[in-house]
C-alpha cells in the first residue's frame, strides 16, 4: 500500500471514530458522575464562562436551542448547573455550575491531561515543517467536512 492510501485510511479509520464515539459515556466513579459527550462539554462550557446564556452555547456549539434547553433541563435536574435570572434582562437566565458540576468540571479536566499529554508530547517532537503540513492537511479536511456535511 502506497504512502497516499495509508494517509487516507487513517484518516478515514480515525473519523468514523470520532463519528461512531458520540454515544460514548464517560464515566466519573458514581452515578452522578456519568455523562455523554454533549453533557460534559456543556459543563465545560459552563465553567469556562460562567453566567453565559444557553443561546450563546447553542451559537458556539452549532446547534439549536432547543437541544441545549433539553440538556440544561438534565444537568439541572442533576444538580450540576444552575439557572441564575440576568439582573439586567429579566427575560434570560445566566448558567453556573453547582459544586458537583464544578467537581464534574474538574474531572473532565484531569481527564483530557491523563490522555491528551501523549498527543501534546508527539506533537511538541515535530519539527516547524512537519507542523505546518499537518496543520495543512488538517485545515482542507475541515474545510472539506464543512462543504460535505
Amino acid at each position: 500500500m502506497n504512502a497516499k492510501n495509508k494517509v487516507l485510511e487513517s484518516f478515514i479509520s480515525m473519523t468514523e471514530k470520532v463519528a461512531n464515539g458520540k454515544t460514548n459515556v464517560l464515566d466519573f466513579g458514581s452515578e452522578n458522575m456519568k455523562f455523554y459527550r454533549g453533557e460534559i462539554h456543556m459543563i465545560k462550557m459552563i465553567g469556562d464562562n460562567p453566567g453565559i446564556y444557553s443561546s450563546e452555547m447553542a451559537r458556539r456549539f452549532g446547534i439549536t436551542r432547543a437541544v441545549v434547553y433539553k440538556t440544561v433541563l438534565k444537568l439541572e435536574k442533576r444538580s450540576l448547573i444552575k439557572k441564575v435570572n440576568d439582573e439586567e434582562n429579566k427575560k434570560k437566565t445566566k448558567l453556573y455550575l453547582t459544586r458537583e458540576g464544578e467537581k464534574a468540571y474538574k474531572f473532565h479536566e484531569q481527564y483530557h491531561n491523563d490522555f491528551d499529554n501523549a498527543l501534546f508530547d508527539f506533537l511538541d517532537s515535530l519539527n516547524n515543517e512537519e507542523l505546518l503540513l499537518i496543520q495543512k492537511f488538517l485545515k482542507y479536511s475541515n474545510n472539506l467536512i464543512d462543504n460535505h456535511f
